[in-house]
């Protein structure tokens, strides 16, 4: 498991993905079309590595522009605060305003669809999980649409949504699917939060937390549950010509379209199937898949509408602040299991739902138990003898700065105090609390102990006396 460093969050939007077709499918179909679409084809992935490079190097892209004076719009936080704006078949951002919020449908399919889009997605974030807007500061939502000469792309260039008409050969127009303008947004969420870096497997769990919430937007909006959802991602792009159903399944990733001009969807859906690649950033938009997967296995097993309990989930980790910027699977799957753990409890059905389904996909290993990143434990219970019921016990230097830490062998103990630990690590208690923010000079604690499945840290804040004085006591062995 990687556990690589945090990064400083941005200012503003400073991402390197651009545009839901991934980058191998337009070259793929480049080389398999007739040559005026080849040409158009090869001119959006032109224009993509543009707007890659120009995101990159862009930042605090919210701050007031430097010409006009304009500042940031903000909603009141009781409804989006949209605008919709048209190129009219240039490349000239952003346009002129043909929609605003509260407007009356203007009739251009586009546009309208756009101006849903962007408001179905606000609805999801701040009604499901509270979140006003993608900076959960009530951030404007722009869109503009007809952009380009049949351009085959959809995207967030860190201010806005960008929407391409497609070219009426292989694509419609990409505003027709509302889970592509949720997919979009939710990059600027991702990157106001867990900031994963657009590499390897952290770009691929970018990518894969875009699908899970532009689904779980479309999902919402139809009021479909788990079991009712298509789990397509991008359905209804694709003209009645192509062999295909979407861009991606998150159901049964590789499934997705094979047709002579697009090719076979790469996407495995288990780490069977990894791809090992240096193109389309190390693989990001085919090894989703993988993650995705989890995602669906984990909504089916809970039930229900998949944007409460497994959404929910996903959505503590994302914005929890201590997922590392460049975790991998393994890294994200024990996040999960660890929320969901806090959250329901860790012998809940939602926690075995999560657990069950990375397990499924590879990326957990059948011994993992809920709550250890260890994937060689097992479920023996804390005090069995088949593993050694050690226990860490770390703590802060507080205001003196010297800290602590202690291995405790729990059958070194006396009795009595080794049932209280035993105790103490089969109980909800530990598994249950949340980070909370420490308060100056104050210690944190962390306890781990493997075979117990425990690895959390607490504010002294949070401890009730007996279990402090466990601690403690744990701290003065020698």
């Amino acid at each position: 498991m990687t556990t690589g460093r945090r990064t400083a969050r941005p200012a503003g939007f400073a991402g390197t993905c651009a545009g839901i077709v991934p980058p191998y499918l337009l070259e793929h179909l480049a080389e398999h079309v007739h040559d005026d679409l080849a040409d158009r084809l090869r001119a959006a992935l032109v224009l993509d590595a543009t707007h890659r490079t120009r995101r990159g190097a862009t930042q605090q892209l919210l701050a007031p522009p430097a010409t006009g004076g304009a500042s940031v719009r903000r909603d009141d936080g009781t409804a989006p605060l949209r605008q919709v704006r048209d190129a009219h078949g240039t490349q000239d951002l952003p346009g002129d305003v043909v929609r605003e919020e509260g407007g009356e449908p203007t009739g251009d399919r586009a546009a309208d669809e756009a101006y849903d889009g962007l408001g179905a997605t606000w609805s999801l974030y701040r009604q499901a999980y509270g979140r006003d807007s993608l900076d959960d500061k009530g951030l404007g939502l722009d869109a503009t649409v007809h952009y380009g000469t049949d351009y085959d792309n959809a995207f967030w260039d860190g201010t806005q949504m960008v929407f391409g008409d497609g070219d009426g050969v292989v694509f419609r127009r990409f505003t027709i699917a509302v889970d592509v303008i949720g997919h979009e947004l939710t990059h600027g969420v991702t990157e106001l939060t867990a900031g994963l870096e657009y590499q390897g497997q952290s770009g691929a769990l970018n990518e894969s937390v875009s699908d899970v919430f532009g689904s779980l937007v479309k999902q919402r909006q139809l009021g479909q549950d788990a079991a009712s959802a298509d789990w397509l991602i991008g359905e209804g792009l694709f003209t009645p010509d192509v062999q295909g159903v979407a861009l991606r399944s998150m159901k049964a990733p590789g499934t997705a379209y094979d047709d002579d001009r697009l090719g076979h969807d790469p996407q495995p859906a288990t780490m069977a199937g990894y791809v090992e690649t240096s193109d389309d950033n190390g693989g990001v938009h085919m090894n989703s898949g993988i993650p995705n997967h989890a995602f669906y296995l984990a909504a089916a097993a809970i039930g229900g509408h998949a944007w409460q309990a497994p959404g929910q989930i996903w959505y503590d980790v994302l914005t929890g602040g201590s997922l590392p910027s460049d975790a991998d699977f393994a890294t994200f799957a024990q996040a999960t299991v660890d929320a969901a753990g806090r959250r329901f409890g860790a012998e809940s059905t939602q926690s075995r739902a999560v657990l069950e389904a990375w397990r499924q996909v590879g990326v957990l290993q059948a011994g993992t138990r809920k709550g250890s990143a260890d994937a060689g434990s097992t479920d023996s219970p804390a005090g069995s003898e088949a593993h050694a019921p050690v226990v860490v016990v770390e703590r802060t230097g507080g205001f003196a700065g010297i800290p602590k830490s202690r291995d405790v062998d729990l059958r070194s103990l006396p009795s009595e105090e080794a049932e209280r630990w035993r105790a103490l690590l089969e109980s909800a208690f530990l598994r249950q609390l949340s980070p909370e923010r420490p308060q100056p000079d104050r210690y944190v604690y962390r306890v781990c102990c493997a075979p117990a499945g425990i690895d959390v840290t607490a504010a002294d804040q949070q401890l009730p006396d007996d279990v402090r004085e466990l601690f403690e006591r744990a701290l003065r062995q020698t």
